[in-house]
């Protein structure tokens, strides 16, 4: 090897090491940065004569060294407790999708998981990037999960619960009659199923009526009749259904209830204390069919419905929620955000979604501790926590950076010793050179 490429070889082992130094320094800088992903330095040679035929030409002359920077993204950093309770960190390989500015549509993926509210309500990680994932759609209710978008948290409507149970109460007289008209055949009590669509509330609400009418006398028989109608998105209302469910209610000689049948068949247990409960089958305009409870008391009890001199009107009350003021966001362990009302309720607003890549480890750095897709790291597969092997989130943890500050100032060491030795090298081709250019003078 000549001075000329000795000079040459110590100027690039000069640049490679400070290649090193200047990703142990950015390790260093970044070890409390959430979600960093500290780099390594790998080194190669360059040798002369590489890929000739000749079998002793130059064979294992090094010309000069090369760094080469390498991403750890899929290193996992340790889990840390924060103050934030929309904070997340995630154990496995995914991603969280995430976007730059209130207007970006460029896709970039994070594991800074330190997410807060903006004053639009808009999840925002401490690098300025904002959370995307599936959010509840308001036409129709249900999470929509065909598309990637900002989770907002503000302004969230309550969508009635659904109705599970009808709770029945009154008195029928005790001194009515087989040809007297049925009792109370206009109450009607709205019900709900479950789902909501802001441009059509009708469509997920059903009003059910019952109908009390005396059918013998000896035993004390009543026969009721539930029915229900809807209400159309113009307004109108549809007649009630066709075939209404009739149950057969008997009470005792105290007026409390004593068994209830469809037919034949007993529909509850006729043991003292047991609860009685009908089924009424509704369906709704949006094409949801729900079974809802019509709960009548308990056998032998004085609550529910009673049969007594004095007649009360009877009253159906629902167990749904039909209204609350929203008051915060919450993340759960599946990904979900939920939102909270003063009511105690809560429901769900949309979900995290998360990416994993073919090779995360070929995804391309950029600004503040996000990434974005590359023909080395492969397309995105996003989905849901847990789908695509993207492993799970811990709410209310952030993921610390992987920095190694042990092993990383030992490495500094090394870079600078590294990098010395080189110089010398320079200096000491320098005073060969100076000395060979001498024997002429």
């Amino acid at each position: 090897m000549s001075i000329i490429n000795s000079l040459t070889t110590a100027v690039s082992g000069i640049n490679a090491q400070s290649t090193a130094f200047t990703n142990l320094s950015n390790n260093i800088a970044n070890s409390q940065t959430v979600g960093y992903k500290a780099d390594t330095t790998a080194f190669q040679d360059f040798v002369a004569g590489a890929g000739s035929t000749s079998g002793s030409f130059a064979q294992g002359v090094a010309n000069s060294v090369a760094a080469v920077t390498v991403q750890h993204v899929n290193s996992q950093g340790t889990a840390t407790s924060s103050t934030d309770g929309l904070a997340m960190s995630i154990s496995g390989n995914g991603l969280f999708n995430v976007t730059k500015g209130t207007t970006g549509t460029e896709q970039y993926y994070t594991r800074n998981g330190e997410f807060y509210e903006d004053k639009n309500g808009n999840l925002e990680n401490t690098s300025g990037y904002y959370l995307n994932g599936y959010m509840v759609d308001d036409s129709t209710g249900q999470l929509d999960t065909s598309k990637l978008t900002k989770i907002n948290v503000a302004n969230v409507t309550f969508r009635p619960t659904q109705t599970t149970t009808l709770t029945v109460s009154g008195t029928l007289s005790s001194t009515a009659t087989t040809s007297d008209a049925p009792t109370n055949t206009q109450q009607a009590t709205t019900t709900y199923d479950g789902s909501y669509s802001i441009d059509n509330p009708e469509g997920n609400q059903a009003q059910v009526s019952l109908a009390w009418q005396k059918t013998s006398t000896t035993p004390d028989e009543w026969q009721v009749t539930t029915s229900y109608t809807t209400t159309n998105s113009d307004g109108t209302t549809t007649a009630p259904v066709a075939s209404p469910e009739v149950y057969t209610v008997t009470f005792d000689s105290n007026g409390a209830l004593k068994s209830v049948t469809q037919g034949t068949t007993n529909i509850s247990s006729t043991l003292s204390g047991a609860a009685v409960s009908v089924p009424v089958s509704v369906k709704y305009p949006d094409g949801q069919t729900q079974q809802i409870k019509l709960a009548l008391g308990t056998i032998g009890g004085t609550t529910g419905m009673t049969v007594g001199t004095t007649a009360v009107a009877p009253t159906t009350k629902s167990d749904s929620t039909v209204s609350g003021t929203y008051e915060s966001a919450s993340i759960e362990s599946d990904g979900s955000v939920m939102a909270t009302f003063d009511n105690g309720d809560t429901q769900l607003i949309g979900k995290v979604a998360l990416s994993n890549f073919a090779n995360v480890n070929g995804l391309l750095a950029q600004d503040g501790q996000a990434y974005t897709a590359t023909d080395a790291s492969g397309s995105a597969q996003t989905g849901l926590v847990g789908e695509n092997g993207t492993g799970t989130v811990t709410v209310g943890y952030v993921e610390s950076s992987t920095t190694d500050l042990t092993s990383d100032l030992s490495g500094l060491i090394v870079a600078q010793e590294a990098y010395t030795a080189n110089t010398k090298i320079v200096t000491t081709a320098n005073q060969l050179l100076q000395a060979t250019i001498a024997m002429i003078q």
